[in-house]
């Protein structure tokens, strides 16, 4: 296929969709749906650019550049990037064109940005009743906290994860990156196709009310449920679980590590004969879940000194065929090499003219009937301004040059 060709086969083929929105939480959405067909334009200016393009690392060579981020590219790509100042007092009709021509608006500015740009909802629809725009941001579009400025961090605190995380002694732990940006962003895929859906049926579009925080709800469920029905609070226990015993992370050679769990006697058992460890089936201490639970950190201490002594890829195989959950903790390079993750074809590469040949990564999910496919690189800043404007809008050379030279297509 050539490159940043759109994929004619995709299950989206048809669609097209503009993304007002910058980071991860509204590109996300729209990298999935460029790859499975949609034509997909991501909009920027030389005066507000992406901020994942200059603001966070990776660069390539560790060198900042505007077409040089790791985090942008992994965001964007099989898309167009154009770059159009919305803040520009003549930008305004360009921008109508733009939402015109659109099937699907993205955006995950903060509430009323949009309206300020002169790009509210109800106004855009009156010329394109089928228009459907997502709006994703931090709380919503209303609410005492629909202002709360933030990022990932700050939501995953927000959503209960940071009071979970960690060991009962410290403090509470921030995950990973942006962790509730992810979450939305499945859940924003999701309503995108629910309300085309139900535009197909009816020729009307919709407004979609996003809010960030309310979706990482769903994935703390059960610390919910047990506070609403028996009135406990969960607390941060480090790697434990109360149904399990062992359950946790354990030491293996060279650096490695291994996670192990097991959630009934007999995986417990055929833990201990895998590690060739049968008297710990008949330690008193060690003797059923309530047991183990109450003496975890002499048996967490016990598991250690053995596992140090195995290679964590041997160690995870023989439990697994043993029957006791267990695998290995990857490394970042690790997962670059992974044989279930090269030949589910994960990483596919693509050529980008300032960062050379990377990896991209495909979504999670394949469609047998109508495949997906990364068809280019992430865009170079402005990189397809002529072929969006002109091919797409249909503005004429003059017209082009006129936006250009007065700063609209800066």
């Amino acid at each position: 296929m050539e490159t940043g060709t759109p994929n004619a086969a995709g299950a989206l083929k048809d669609l097209k969709v503009v993304e007002f929105g910058a980071y991860a939480a509204g590109p996300c959405i729209g990298k999935y749906l460029a790859n499975h067909g949609a034509r997909v334009v991501h909009v920027e200016s030389r005066q507000r650019p992406d901020g994942f393009r200059l603001e966070y690392p990776p660069f390539t060579g560790n060198t900042p550049g505007m077409n040089r981020s790791g985090c942008f590219a992994l965001f964007n790509d099989s898309k167009k990037g154009i770059t159009l100042n919305l803040k520009h007092p003549a930008a305004h009709p360009a921008a109508i064109r733009l939402a015109g021509w659109a099937d699907v608006i993205i955006e995950n500015m903060r509430p009323g940005v949009m309206g300020k740009l002169g790009l509210r909802y109800d106004s855009l629809r009156e010329t394109n009743p089928g228009l459907i725009l997502l709006s994703s941001c931090n709380m919503g579009q209303s609410g005492p906290r629909a202002n709360h400025p933030g990022f990932g961090s700050q939501l995953s605190a927000l959503s209960g994860f940071s009071h979970l995380t960690g060991f009962p002694e410290g403090s509470p732990q921030l995950l990973y990156g942006p962790y509730i940006d992810f979450i939305a962003v499945a859940y924003g895929a999701v309503a995108v196709l629910a309300a085309l859906e139900q535009r197909n049926r009816t020729g009307e579009g919709q407004c979609i009310d996003l809010s960030q925080y309310e979706t990482g709800l769903h994935f703390i469920a059960p610390a919910l449920l047990n506070q609403e029905v028996n009135g406990q609070t969960a607390e941060r226990d480090g790697n434990r679980d109360p149904q399990a015993a062992p359950h946790g992370a354990f030491p293996c050679r060279d650096d490695m590590w291994c996670a192990i769990s097991c959630w009934d006697e007999g995986q417990w058992e055929r833990f201990c004969g895998a590690l060739s460890r049968p008297e710990w089936k008949t330690q008193p201490h060690f003797s059923g879940l309530a047991a183990r639970k109450e003496h975890e950190t002499e048996l967490e201490a016990a598991i250690g000194t053995v596992t140090r002594q195995w290679d964590a890829w041997e160690l995870m195989r023989a439990l697994q065929e043993a029957g006791v959950r267990a695998a290995v903790v990857n490394r970042m390079q690790d997962l670059f090499t992974d044989p279930q993750l090269e030949q589910r074809k994960v990483w596919r590469k693509q050529l980008h003219p300032e960062m050379g040949s990377r990896n991209y990564r495909f979504g999670s999910f394949e469609l047998s009937e109508t495949p997906g496919e990364i068809t280019g690189p992430a865009p170079c800043l402005g990189e397809h301004n002529a072929l969006v404007f002109k091919s797409w809008l249909g503005y004429s050379e003059t017209e082009y040059q006129h936006l250009v030279e007065q700063g609209v297509i800066d």
